[in-house]
């Protein structure tokens, strides 16, 4: 046992005391927390605008503080990308993540001196509540590998902008550093493919224990290792026991990972934003994600049947309730107020609380942490038949191929045109650059090789009402979802190709 994992016990131990202090007053830690956020940003111009000195309940806040998306929002952010002070939030921000958007395609979420430790001690406190919960902390002795963006940051008025990975990655505790995979130049390494090549020449000979990232990334690392080696992962790293992942379903890759591995080990999940760290999984024998209720954000929770209504139901934690999917809406210390981050998620536990991840508010593909919304492909496709005029389309719908027969994941476009293009290809070519162009992260995907660029499939006349009438769907409100995060329609729809 090694010093690292010496340490951690006691930690964690003080770690899980704390935690169950607040997960046992949820209510009143987040009441509280609600007065703070509002009485520190009372004298911005958003804190003016809204009234804040006013505010003495949740009731005040709610008729004082409109739920908006980013787009509604971005009026004060714009001031902020200006570099005024004292906007959402005093002062200035400390970063802006960079993310993909849906009308206004980069987003710039800030992050503030006071948010940005809640980023790295969440992800510190969940492998800390394993160990706790386990007795296990040897993983902590060996190396850890964080697959993760680049660390370079550019800069937007003075201040440091980039991906929220590669912004927590120059905030990795010292003590962790020692041990940590890839290095700093590596992680630098903007082509996905020569990143991944010389991430396995630094780690095929470590003692790997720890292997943190987004499960697709995971799962083209063990591909390349198994290519290169002729082994299973077990027999690679024959001490990696610990699997951390988070930022998009892992059930699709559930099976194929393990496979990889050759052994089923222990994991965690995690639920980090860029607006914040939302939850994580707190126990390996408890269903769902602990939620952060007093990490710097006061939640609140729209019913997601009610989310589009003109005057929706807007609950505090102490007013949800189990089995149904909410809306999440959060307001926190770094200045976003009543901000729909589009995330969907289902309460399976009250003591503590608990969540599941159910989706977003709106169809969309993430297969790869791309986050293509249904806007965008609309977009797409409409700018697409304007370079090609003599094509006709009757319906389309979208679906992540995960797992190709052959070449890299990529995205499928099921078409049924009435008039086909002259020339498919390169109808192909402009559709997927008029997407890189709506979409930050599928351009970054691929660039990176992460992903090809997508394939249409033809459909034969009728297929989508043939479709539609296999399922008992035919007619009425029901219509084929424009994309999909899954194969369940692009499976079905095989049967109507030309």
């Amino acid at each position: 046992m090694g010093i690292r994992s010496i340490l951690a016990k006691p930690f964690a131990a003080y770690i899980a005391a704390e935690t169950k202090k607040w997960s046992q007053n949820p209510h009143q830690y987040q009441e509280r927390l609600m007065h703070y956020l509002v009485r520190e940003a009372a004298h911005t111009v958003f804190g003016k605008d809204h009234s804040f000195s006013s505010i003495r309940s949740y009731d005040d806040f709610k008729k004082n503080v409109p739920v908006r998306d980013y787009e509604e929002l971005k009026p004060y952010i714009e001031k902020v990308t200006k570099g005024e002070p004292d906007v959402l939030w005093k002062g200035k921000p400390a970063y802006f993540a960079k993310t993909s958007g849906t009308t206004s395609g980069t987003k710039y979420i800030p992050l503030s001196k006071e948010s940005v430790p809640y980023h790295i001690n969440s992800a510190r406190n969940a492998l800390l509540s394993y160990v706790h919960e386990t007795g296990k902390a040897d993983f902590l002795d060996g190396n850890l590998i964080f697959l993760s963006g680049s660390p370079v940051l550019d800069e937007k008025a003075g201040i440091k902008t980039g991906r929220l990975s590669g912004i927590v990655n120059h905030h990795v505790p010292g003590y962790l550093r020692t041990n940590q995979k890839p290095s700093y130049d590596t992680n630098c390494i903007e082509d996905w493919e020569l990143k991944l090549d010389t991430i396995i020449e630094e780690t095929l000979r470590a003692n790997m224990t720890l292997i943190s990232g987004i499960p697709p990334w995971v799962q083209m690392y063990f591909d390349r290792i198994e290519a290169k080696t002729g082994k299973k992962i077990k027999d690679v790293f024959p001490n990696f026991s610990m699997f951390v992942y988070g930022g998009v379903n892992f059930e699709p890759y559930r099976a194929k990972l393990f496979e990889s591995i050759g052994k089923n080990i222990d994991s965690i999940e995690t639920y980090p934003a860029s607006e914040g760290f939302i939850a994580y999984q707190d126990s390996q024998r408890e269903h769902g994600l602990l939620l952060l209720l007093n990490h710097g954000i006061f939640f609140e929770f729209i019913p997601t049947d009610e989310y589009f209504n003109e005057k929706p139901s807007r609950l505090s934690i102490e007013e949800v309730e189990l089995g149904k999917n909410y809306a999440v809406i959060i307001n926190n210390n770094a200045g976003l107020w009543g901000y729909s981050i589009g995330d969907t998620v289902k309460f399976v536990s009250k003591n503590p609380y608990r969540i599941l991840v159910t989706g977003r508010i709106k169809h969309f593909i993430s297969a790869f942490g791309e986050h293509v919304i249904g806007e965008e492909v609309e977009k797409a496709m409409k700018f697409t038949m304007e370079k090609f005029p003599e094509a006709e389309i009757v319906e389309f719908t979208v679906a992540p191929q995960v797992t190709p027969v052959d070449g890299l994941p990529h995205h499928e476009w099921f078409i049924e045109f009435t008039k086909a293009p002259g020339d498919m290809h390169a109808f192909e070519r402009e559709l997927d650059q008029n997407l890189r162009k709506l979409n930050v992260y599928y351009d970054d995907l691929i660039t990176g090789s992460i992903l090809r660029t997508l394939n249409v499939t033809s459909l034969r006349k009728n297929a989508f009402i043939d479709y539609m009438k296999s399922q008992g769907k035919l007619g009425g409100q029901n219509k084929v979802p424009r994309l999909s995060n899954d194969r369940k329609i692009a499976d079905a729809l095989a049967a109507f190709k030309n």
